[in-house]
């Protein structure tokens, strides 16, 4: 059960990885705009400068406006056993079907269901426009509970063989017609509860709002401590992208009020209390550096240029993009209770910011969310705030560093370059070694490593972890051969199987789907011995 709840936080990823570009667009375009920063004459509505950035702005809503629909058509990309472009396609007609089916019945029947269709979506109507369809608000929630049921759909019943004659609906087919049929009860029980859980999200706010800064405390360590078991995302995924804090998410709503909050004088927590709730992105900044340092610190006066050649890439990843996994999976596996003093501090930072009136939606990296929607543009009116923040960040950077390098030293615990230490990251040099000496490109030598090809039962992955269910985990190699192949760490519970790439994740997976679907090349992998 857990792995396929780790499966479905992993699939969620794939639509999240959408924002960050589009964030810096709406971010900037919004700058541009303003005249505190460009000049009357530049922000002028009239203006050709004006008229094309305002263009480029819309062109970074598009992800923005259309989130529901992204998420239904990104989640079978990870959860989907086979054909994912159909299975995706499948999805958005069912989804699409849906909402037609709400609109219908809410249309016709909407005093037995107690919501009023005759309403202009938006405010406390509880009605949105998706894809055109004007229906209840269900938000990003709506769209994974529909996504999950299709794809569970598409995975039965996509290789089901139909009699010749209705040769024609197999496939794809067949799982939509199924789908269509299915999605009328859906949209029943969705008018009929739904409602009703619009009026316990908004309870939700309202005991979150009132918690201030211990809810604030709770989401972080939880968003920070449920990394290890990829359930995180259900952490953040509802503030973020969902309406937990905020209706639409703290995203949305930032990006919505990007403007009025910069050139307004009033502090930003007055403006805009739930941004306590998207702090979590500090950790990946200041504690990453904290440490990184008590790391290199600690290793061995002979290994510290290699151990800065390794850290300094993988800090950098976490300051800038905001991706902390291949940093933070180094000293897990050396020392959970090192987890768990970072998961501790990353709350408290965060809290304490909270506590000085530090809000945003800072839950990425400097290059994503930090610069172009945060600092930049609040930067005339919000100064102050800023220089706080950075202030007590630095300020914990001190403190990760000193508690860290103190726990290193009195547990001796054999973190990268330490004397005798037989954990360490691998370099770019030594992953090529390693291809060399095996053969053959990484997503072949993992499937070896995994047992073969038939000993794969299911895979997808998330920002920087391949996930893997396997028939036998018996059969899978000992995690130093995983490392050796270049992955930072691996993570196993019953038959399931993480194992921690980098970034370059995706590619990783694509290239071992082609092979295993390739019956004359995936024949030939054995267990690796």
């Amino acid at each position: 059960m857990l792995s396929q709840i780790q499966r479905f936080g992993g699939a969620m990823f794939t639509p999240v990885l959408l924002f960050p570009f589009a964030g810096m667009v709406v971010g900037i375009a919004i700058m541009l705009k303003n005249p505190m920063f460009v000049g009357e004459a530049l922000a002028n509505p009239q203006g050709l400068f004006f008229q094309i950035v305002h263009i480029i702005e819309e062109g970074g809503w598009t992800v923005f406006r259309n989130m529901p629909l992204i998420f239904a058509i990104g989640l079978p990309i990870g959860l989907a056993n086979k054909a994912q472009a159909r299975a995706c396609l499948s999805v958005l007609v069912s989804f699409m079907t849906w909402n037609y089916f709400i609109n219908a019945m809410g249309m016709t029947w909407g005093d037995y269901f107690g919501v009023d269709f005759s309403q202009t979506v938006g405010g406390e109507s509880g009605l949105a426009m998706v894809a055109g369809i004007k229906t209840l608000d269900t938000s990003i929630i709506g769209a994974i509970v529909i996504s999950g049921i299709v794809t569970a759909l598409h995975n039965r019943l996509f290789d089901r063989q139909l009699p010749v004659f209705l040769g024609i609906f197999q496939g794809s087919s067949f799982v939509t017609i199924i789908a269509f049929f299915v999605m009328i009860p859906c949209a029943w029980l969705t008018l009929l509860g739904w409602p009703k859980v619009q009026m316990g999200i908004a309870s939700l706010q309202e005991f979150m709002l009132i918690s201030g800064p211990l809810g604030v405390w709770v989401y972080t360590f939880l968003e920070r401590i449920l990394i290890p078991t990829g359930l995180h995302h259900f952490i953040y995924g509802p503030f973020i992208f969902g309406p937990a804090a905020v209706e639409g998410g703290i995203q949305l709503y930032w990006a919505q009020h990007l403007q009025e909050f910069s050139q307004s004088t009033r502090p930003l927590i007055e403006l805009f209390p739930q941004g306590g709730f998207a702090l979590h992105g500090n950790s990946k900044i200041f504690g990453a550096m904290g440490i990184a340092l008590a790391i290199y610190a600690t290793a061995a006066r002979e290994n510290k240029a290699k151990v800065a050649g390794l850290l300094i890439p993988a800090t950098l990843t976490a300051m800038l993009v905001g991706i902390t996994e291949p940093l933070e999976f180094t000293f897990l596996f050396i020392s959970p209770l090192l987890f768990a003093i970072h998961a501790l501090l990353a709350a408290t930072m965060a809290t304490v910011m909270y506590l000085f009136g530090v809000v945003g939606n800072m839950g990425g990296g400097l290059l994503d969310q930090f610069l172009p929607q945060n600092w930049i543009p609040m930067f005339h009116n919000h100064a102050g705030m800023m220089f706080t923040q950075i202030a007590i960040g630095l300020a914990f950077t001190g403190l990760w560093f000193l508690i860290f390098r103190s726990l290193i030293l009195r547990f001796n615990l054999k973190t990268p370059g330490r004397e005798d230490s037989e954990i360490k990251l691998y370099s770019k040099a030594d992953y090529q070694a390693a291809k060399q000496q095996r053969g053959g490109d990484i997503a072949t030598q993992i499937i070896e490593a995994l047992g073969g090809s038939k000993n794969i039962k299911s895979l997808n992955n998330c920002a920087t972890r391949l996930r893997m269910s396997l028939i036998n985990a018996s059969q899978a190699a000992a995690d130093e051969v995983f490392k050796q192949l270049g992955a930072h760490g691996v993570v196993r519970h019953g038959d399931s199987i993480q194992i921690i790439i980098g970034l370059h994740v995706p590619q990783v997976r694509e290239n071992m789907e082609s092979i295993m679907n390739n019956p004359t090349q995936s024949s030939s992998f054995v267990t690796e011995s």
